[in-house]
Order: structure tokens, then sequence, then C-alpha cells
């Protein structure tokens, strides 16, 4: 099947990939389209995963955080779109703390809805390389090694939150956003390290909340909708957890442009429930 041979190439490429980090802590050249300073190591993941995930059958486009267009790899009758963000995080590459790889399966061209994804995952490189994976209902923690996968089991969110973390400069929040986290601070626990995908993991394995919030200079906030919101909404979910945008699921986004941002909350469902009714409409 299409979808089981994407997260196997993704798995496939994970070891190697975490060991060409070293090399690659440079900073490249370039700008990727949303204007960010690319290092060598996104260059060369999104090179990587590119030419391995569009010489599968089925997989008719790729987008990338780091390409500026779709690529159109297959039919364009029919098929599906992967969108993948290759190294979540990668300024942490240079301070040797978390970083990870994020992708969407959507079941059409994209820019598209988040209804339109059929499964949705992450790879961690933190002490050790998980890859988890959301689809048919259930999310499933694996352990990426050269030599395979091993399953760890169900993930589900926890009822009783533990951690919050969220992103963008303090004096750049609205000021109903930072009303609310002086009320969550009081119970929860700080956890933000600046790769989403590591903060995220901590949502799923503890409980709590994680966003980027719309900012006074940005409303839009920072994340994008396609490659990171979207899918992590739905590994979320999937997993029993919540996600808003601030007044609906992050599946109910439909970007206009691939490249599009979103404010962007995942977490404990009664945590986030809290949070949207804290926000204005």
């Amino acid at each position: 099947m299409v979808v089981d041979s994407v997260f196997d190439v993704v798995a496939d490429a994970a070891p190697e990939i975490r060991e060409g980090l070293p090399e690659r802590r440079a900073k490249a050249a370039t700008e990727n389209v949303s204007g960010d300073e690319q290092l060598e190591a996104d260059v060369w993941a999104d090179d990587v995963l590119f030419e391995r995930l569009a010489d599968l059958d089925g997989v008719n486009w790729y987008a990338s955080e780091e390409r500026e267009d779709v690529e159109v790899v297959g039919d364009a009758d029919d098929g599906y779109a992967v969108a993948i963000d290759p190294l979540d995080g990668s300024s942490n590459v240079k301070s040797n703390n978390p970083c990870g790889t994020v992708l969407g399966v959507y079941d059409e061209a994209v820019p598209a809805s988040g209804r339109s994804l059929v499964a949705a995952g992450f790879v961690l490189y933190g002490p050790i390389t998980t890859m988890t994976v959301a689809r048919d209902g259930d999310v499933t923690e694996y352990l990426v090694e050269a030599d395979g996968r091993t399953d760890l089991g169900n993930v589900e969110v926890p009822d009783d939150p533990v951690v919050y973390g969220f992103g963008g400069r303090v004096p750049d929040w609205t000021e109903e956003f930072e009303s609310y986290v002086r009320d969550v601070e009081d119970d929860l626990k700080l956890r933000y390290g600046g790769a989403m995908i590591a903060d995220v993991n901590q949502v799923l394995t503890y409980g709590g909340v994680f966003g980027y919030p719309g900012l006074q200079s940005r409303p839009e906030g920072k994340l994008r909708a396609l490659f990171e919101s979207m899918p992590i909404a739905y590994v979320v979910e999937q997993a029993g957890g919540a996600s808003t945008d601030g007044s609906q699921s992050l599946l109910d986004v439909d970007p206009d442009d691939v490249h599009e941002r979103t404010p962007t909350f995942v977490g404990t469902q009664s945590v986030v429930d809290d949070l949207e009714a804290a926000l204005p409409d």
C-alpha cells in the first residue's frame, strides 16, 4: 500500500539523516521560500527524502517547506500528495538539541484541507530516534534503528495535563493570549525547546498543550499549515487530544497557498477547550 511505503521510506532514511547531521551544521547560502535561513542539513534532508518519495508509485505530488512549488512526480490526475518538513527545528542542530521530520499524506493535490489527510507522522531525533505514525484511528510509536523498526505501542494523550510550551516573543503576544498563559503557568510545567516535534512529543507523553499563537506583528503565526500544523493536529487528534487555530480544529483549515501559516495549538482536550474559550472569536 502507498501509505505504508511512504512511512517505510521515511523510517529507512531516518538513520542516514541522523548520521549526516554533524557534518551539515553550517548555514547554507540560501533561504527557503518563507524567508527562513537554511542550514546545509535542511537542503540535504529535503533532497534525500524527495529522491526516494518521488520514486514511489502512487505518490504524485511532493511538497516541502524547503521548495517554493509543489513537485509533480506522478500522474497528476490521481494519487497521494506528501507534504513534508524535512528537518523541523533545524536551528537546534547547531546547539545539539532535538529536531525531527514531519509529514502528512493527503489524498488529493495540495494545498488542501486537513480533512484530506489520510495519515501523518513525525520522526524525532532525540536521545533515541523514534517515529510516530497516525492512521486508521490509531497512533503508534516506533523505535527506529539502522536495522529496522520496533513497535513501542499505541500513543494516547493523557487526560491529566502536565506540561505547556508556547512560541513567540512574550511582548508580541496578544493581551488575551498572555492572560491565558498566566493562568496556565500556575498549574503546568514549562517545556519549550524550539523544535515543534520535540515539544509536541512532550505533550503526547505527559499531557498538556503546545502552541505557536498569532502574534501582534504576525497574526497568522509562524507554523505552516500544510507541513506542520495540520499533520501534527492529525496525530494529536487521532491520539485522543485536540487541536485549534483559535476557533476551529486545525483539520478544518483549508489553506489557499502551499506555504500558508496558521496559529497552532494542540494538546489535551480540556486544556485546548479552555484556550479556545479564552481567545477572541
